[in-house]
């Protein structure tokens, strides 16, 4: 028997994803495990929108092998029905859009995604499989949309939302229907009860947040106090609101927030219900009104989130510069910097004032690029402190209209808040109340802004990675450091990915903290005191990159850069790409956190390869090659804006001018890569490849030949055999096909910097491959010992290479037969074999064991003996006297 089912407060999204269910399992039976909303019971007794359903009481539970959850779940949300969960061999398909919960069930099929509406979900399938709806089912649906986001206005509707409403709409959906239903008025009852709850509503501070708590109790059911929720909280204008109604034998609860510190839907499932984080609501059982009230106190006193202070945002250390500074030098310091706004301090270390960018601007144009900085300054500044909650932070930067607000403690400037600091944490209270990141994809769940990856890093990490990065923030924490994981390491982890390179980054002492890493774990430790770096290898060989935090700049293009200590903000802004600025917070006190100063959420989601600013390509070339490499990767697409600024770079021939090793160094990465031929047709349609040579870039069939060469290497790796090969040796040899002059192979080989042993390999594959391809045509597919001396000198890499570059089968076949059979050939007989076989030692050695070998490859001989008597009959007359061992062996 096949159910579809929905949470025991059954409201119009329920309804509508029942229904919606049903066109996709049409032999399943609708059931409702409890009670409907009254607005629900009203449209039901409608005959033209009359729907079957049974009870709860007229099906039998034990025969239940299918049920088709919507709009929850939760096992304790749906009733009686959860004891059919524990069927034999039940299946569970799971529909549902709310934020999810350690108790929740899990199915064999699961659509989870945090829209507005449960019913959005369903709306995208029909698109998608082409599925036909009435009318009526329009309408039903719409109810069930309009509903649960506010008529499209809370703040968890989402474009998706409505996407879908335009659908239905198109559908013939009645929105008259839906106003009539959605709008109905307050009963008699319900004013009586919302004016109790006004007269009870009090006020409690919680870690500096007023929340509005209203109670109230009434001997007979009223329906839908979750409307008097929206009402009281738009009469009164509160942020936080949590009602509690006592009704016959239980209490109902119903929660609403506006702000990102108070989660609704956390607070209810503490209370056995769910719901969002800005709406949520509870049925309490076996409590008094008075306990309900304490036990919701005690909740969110541990439950609420402390409000941001100025420290989290801020940023620091602080660029800042002296007094007496002329404004000419001054303006230096903000290009090295690449900052707007600057502090100026006076000689004893104190705060005098502020200079713009926009100010030193005007002061050149006006010829006054010696005057000093304290005769422009903004002296005239409003401050905080590290304690000052955003929230008042906000208030001061707009009240005085002030965009660089300095944080003081006590006399000294610990650091700054830009107006982007400011929109950033608006954006992230916003993202967090409406979160705009779907799951599209396997890894898009992640996306969410509560930025939290503990559950992920449980899914993904083994556990003694987990134990390892506990170790190193616990470490951190005792230091008064914070550490974090970054770059490539959290990009995978969001993408799912395997990944355990791990670097991390230390607002602190890097050596300190690999120090105290070293004595705790007995990790080997190398640490480079210049750079303020070091590597910990611990027992098992695991290695761990440590670096103190750092910011960076090019003192001209193409230089390798400067290097300061700086913040977690600083460093990661130095990075190359918007995704790999992604950092993971370890310290236990925020465990898990992740950091996106600069959008790298963003670009993950929606598959983008951007740059951090516009000059990157100028300041460091070889990032060329790295957006390339990601792109093709990650299946990602290169920004418009970056893409142009690659262009750019080519136009302005900047990677001309690059180190030929470091040039190298990003090509080799690239052809290490799954597949580098699609990295290396980007490079040509940038006009990459005539940095190796011109050759390549012009060469017409060289894509064809890459493709043959992956091709190939596809086939060895497939054959499993001992001897491992360099990947990015066979496509080097393949990608410098074109040059046909062994001085321009030199003169490449030379610019990269290549080890001589590397170039001699490189050189002799080249030369041998050409003289073997003009032989190829002559040779006998079954003469081995011909094809044996042809090809064993040959390595392995170049005769891969031969074999994606040759297009007769027969000689592939060739090919393919000596590395899988020919090469392992070998014989018996050694030098003292024939030693006391009465020869006399020289040049005649190499001679007959060759010989011998070549009768063993063309089938002439098979065993040792058989080696022996062919020795003797070829070469006896060329023992001295016929040696004492010869005449033994007569």
């Amino acid at each position: 028997m096949q159910v579809i089912t929905t949470h025991i407060n059954a409201d119009f999204d329920s309804l509508a994803s029942m229904i919606a269910a049903n066109k996709i399992y049409p032999d399943a039976k609708l059931v409702f495990p409890g009670s409907q909303e009254r607005n629900l019971r009203y449209l039901l007794k409608i005959p033209e929108y009359k729907i079957p359903y049974l009870k709860l009481k007229e099906i039998d539970l034990s025969l239940i092998d299918l049920m088709i959850l919507v709009d929850t779940r939760m096992a304790d949300r749906i009733g009686d029905l959860a004891q059919a969960l524990k069927n034999p061999g039940i299946a569970v398909h799971i529909f549902d859009h709310h934020p999810s919960h350690i108790n929740d069930i899990h199915g064999e099929l699961e659509v989870i995604r945090q829209v507005g509406a449960t019913t959005t979900l369903f709306i995208q399938i029909f698109k998608e499989k082409g599925i036909k709806i009435t009318s009526q089912e329009a309408t039903i649906m719409a109810l069930g949309i309009y509903e649960d986001t506010g008529c499209l206005c809370f703040s968890s509707t989402t474009p998706e939302d409505l996407y879908a409403a335009g659908y239905l709409l198109s559908q013939g959906a009645n929105l008259n229907m839906v106003s009539d239903l959605i709008d109905r008025g307050l009963t008699t009852d319900q004013i009586e009860l919302m004016n109790e709850l006004l007269e009870s509503l009090e006020i409690e501070v919680i870690k500096g947040i007023p929340v509005h708590i209203a109670i109230a109790s009434i001997e007979r059911y009223i329906a839908d106090i979750a409307i008097l929720a929206h009402k009281i909280r738009d009469i009164e204008n509160v942020d936080c609101l949590f009602i509690l109604v006592r009704m016959e034998d239980r209490i109902h609860f119903v929660a609403r927030s506006r702000i990102r510190e108070v989660d609704a839907g956390q607070i209810a499932r503490e209370l056995k219900g769910g719901g969002h984080h800005t709406a949520a609501s509870a049925t309490i059982k076996e409590m008094t009104l008075v306990q309900a009230k304490e036990s919701l106190l005690s909740i969110l006193r541990d439950k609420i989130n402390s409000p941001r202070t100025a420290y989290e945002i801020m940023t620091s250390p602080v660029k800042t510069v002296n007094g007496d500074y002329s404004i000419i030098k001054t303006k230096e310091l903000l290009n090295k910097y690449s900052i707007n706004t600057i502090p100026v301090m006076g000689d004893q270390g104190e705060l005098k004032g502020i200079i713009t960018r926009q100010t030193i601007d005007k002061a050149i144009a006006h010829g006054m690029q010696n005057a000093i900085v304290t005769e422009l300054m903004v002296s005239d500044l409003l401050t905080a402190n590290p304690e000052m909650p955003i929230d008042k932070v906000r208030e001061l930067m707009i009240e005085s209209n002030q965009r660089f607000l300095p944080v003081m403690n006590e006399k000294n400037l610990v650091g700054v808040i830009t107006k982007t600091d400011m929109l950033r944490v608006l954006h992230d209270d916003l993202s967090e109340l409406n979160p705009s990141f779907h799951e599209k994809n396997s890894y898009e769940k992640d996306y969410h802004r509560s930025k939290n990856l503990n559950s992920l890093i449980k899914e993904r990490l083994p556990e003694e990675i987990q134990r390892l990065l506990k170790t190193i923030g616990e470490t951190s924490e005792e230091l008064g450091f914070a550490s974090y994981a970054v770059g490539g390491f959290v990009r995978d982890l969001i993408l799912r990915v395997e990944n355990l390179d791990i670097d991390i980054v230390v607002e602190g002492n890097g050596i300190i903290l690999a120090e105290y890493l070293s004595h705790k774990t007995g990790a080997r430790l190398c640490s480079h005191q210049k750079f303020a770096t070091a590597v910990i290898i611990l027992p098992g060989g695991f290695k761990v990159d440590i670096a103190t935090a750092r910011s960076e700049y090019y003192p001209k293009p193409v230089d390798l850069p400067n290097v300061e200590m700086s913040s977690i903000k600083h460093d990661l802004y130095r990075r190359d790409f918007t995704i790999n600025t992604l950092a993971l917070q370890l310290n236990p006190s925020h465990w898990g956190r992740l950091i996106d100063f600069f959008g790298g959420q963003r670009d993950l989601k929606d598959k983008k390869i951007r740059v951090m600013h516009s000059l990157s390509f100028v300041e460091d070339p070889t990032r060329v090659f790295r957006a390339i490499r990601f792109e093709q990767r990650y299946g990602f697409e290169i920004g418009k804006y970056t893409k142009n600024l690659i262009l750019s770079a080519v136009k302005r021939e900047l990677l001309s001018k690059l180190d030929g090793h470091r040039l190298f160094l990003e090509l080799y990465q690239i052809l290490q890569e799954t597949d580098p031929t699609k990295s290396i047709n980007r490079m040509r349609e940038f006009g990459l490849l005539q940095y190796i040579h011109p050759s390549i870039q012009n060469a017409t069939d060289l894509a064809m030949l890459i493709d043959e060469a992956k091709k190939t290497l596809t086939w060895y790796e497939l054959l499993y055999l001992p001897e491992k090969v360099e990947k990015w040796l066979v496509y080097f040899l393949a990608l410098t096909d074109p040059v046909k002059e062994n001085n321009n192979l030199e003169l490449i080989m030379n610019h990269f910097g290549l080890p001589a042993r590397y170039q001699q390999k490189i050189l002799y594959c080249h030369s041998a491959c050409n003289q073997s391809t003009k032989r190829f045509y002559h040779i006998k597919i079954n003469d081995y010992s011909s094809i044996y001396e042809l090809l064993q000198p040959i390595p392995t890499e170049g005769l891969l290479y031969l074999m994606a570059k040759l297009d007769n089968p027969k000689s592939k076949m060739i090919i393919s037969h000596f590395l899988t059979s020919l090469k392992k050939v070998g014989i018996s007989l050694s030098g003292e074999d024939l030693k006391e076989l009465g020869f006399t030692p020289g040049p005649v050695f190499k001679k007959i064991l060759k010989e011998c070998l070549n009768a063993r490859l063309d089938g002439l001989v098979t065993n040792r003996n058989e080696e022996m008597e062919f020795v003797k009959k070829q070469f006896g007359h060329m023992v001295h006297g016929k040696g004492k061992s010869m005449q033994k062996k007569k």
